[in-house]
């Protein structure tokens, strides 16, 4: 597998001295995602497969190019799983899963991709072969850069491993059913997170609240009787259709009209903007299905101090993630410049500037 890693940067190196961008590239899942794709394909899937793993740790190391169905896979034998329920969107990557950020509907609850990553190891602009992190959390000093790499596109470096914590899976899980309007749901989910309750995942949409409940199983049944609810068999299914945007909002998301992905803090009042939402992870993330302009978009995400994605749209003239202020703007360039001073990974990917 060096051989791999050597042919990788000698790919690099020569991109560098030649000015030729490069775009790393796992099963292509995530193309439609960010900005325009530039350069040639570095393609990562020679170098796959689990390092190590032991089940007693929480701790599983994969080189990038592992689907990410093989790591699932593994993990499901020793009983545990990717809490952050990363989404697949086809044949999904351990690395494009790390550089993409994405973390499904148990984000909420259990955390994002990057809570989850102790260590990576990772190709710069210059080719060296850096490593970051451990695999224990106490490994991490100074800047966490294993993190950093998380959701940065693959525009800092080339991702070859990963180490991720892992947890066990729950005992039982149970979806429930509640009709209400959006102001309701909003409260009500809220008032529930902060009580001892175990749910994993939420959902409203067309005036229905979905909530998962997982844990224990004595847990989970003391929280269905005190919550109510109408329970539902297909609640798997339902979940799968969320995390893999296969249900009909994003199926009609995709014919309509552009995809937003809205962050706001969870306790926001209902957006008043045109078009159709689901709101997940108790109200903190709200798809929108609007054909508004982006800045009216992006102002009244801004207003109740949050950020807009572009998510999914035929044209992404209005730039695909929220514009930075100039601090941030500025710091993201230094980084930028510390890792692949040519400039020379992902261009544009994220922002025009870079």
């Amino acid at each position: 597998m060096q051989e791999a890693v050597n042919r990788f940067a000698e790919t690099i190196c020569a991109a560098a001295a030649a000015g030729t961008p490069l775009r790393p590239r796992g099963g292509g899942s995530k193309d439609f995602y960010g900005g325009p794709l530039a350069g040639n394909v570095l393609d990562t899937r020679s170098y796959a497969g689990v390092i190590d793993y032991e089940p007693t740790e929480l701790v599983i190391t994969a080189r990038a190019g592992t689907p990410l169905a093989e790591v699932e896979a593994v993990l499901a034998e020793g009983g545990q799983m990717l809490a952050f329920e990363p989404p697949h969107f086809g044949a999904a990557t351990l690395g494009g899963c790390v550089a993409a950020g994405l973390s499904g509907p148990g984000r909420a609850a259990a955390g994002a991709v990057r809570d989850f990553v102790l260590g990576v190891r990772v190709l710069d602009g210059r080719g060296r072969d850096l490593h970051f992190g451990g695999q224990v959390m106490k490994n991490v000093a100074g800047y966490d850069v294993s993190r950093l790499m998380t959701g940065a596109m693959g525009t800092l470096g080339l991702l070859l491993e990963v180490s991720l914590k892992v947890l066990p899976l729950p005992q039982v899980q149970t979806t429930l059913r509640f009709e209400m309007p959006e102001d309701a749901a909003l409260r009500s989910i809220n008032h529930w997170a902060g009580q001892p309750l175990p749910i994993s995942a939420s959902c409203f949409a067309n005036n229905e609240l979905t909530v998962r409940l997982a844990g224990a199983e004595a847990g989970v049944a003391a929280a269905q009787a005190k919550m109510g609810g109408e329970i539902q068999s297909a609640g798997d299914a339902f979940w799968s259709g969320l995390r893999e945007q296969s249900a009909a909002f994003f199926a009609d998301a995709l014919d309509n009209a552009p995809l937003w992905r809205l962050s706001v803090p969870s306790h926001t009042p209902p957006l008043e903007l045109p078009g159709e939402q689901l709101i997940e992870w108790g109200g903190a993330l709200r798809w929108l299905r609007s054909s508004a302009p982006a800045r009216r978009i992006r102002e009244a995400v801004a207003r109740a101090g949050g950020h807009a994605t572009l998510f999914r749209a035929a044209d992404k003239s209005a730039g695909a993630f929220h514009p930075l202020a100039a601090p941030l703007l500025e710091i993201h360039r230094k980084l930028k410049l510390a890792f692949d001073p040519q400039g020379i990974f992902n261009p544009g990917r994220m922002y025009p500037e870079f």
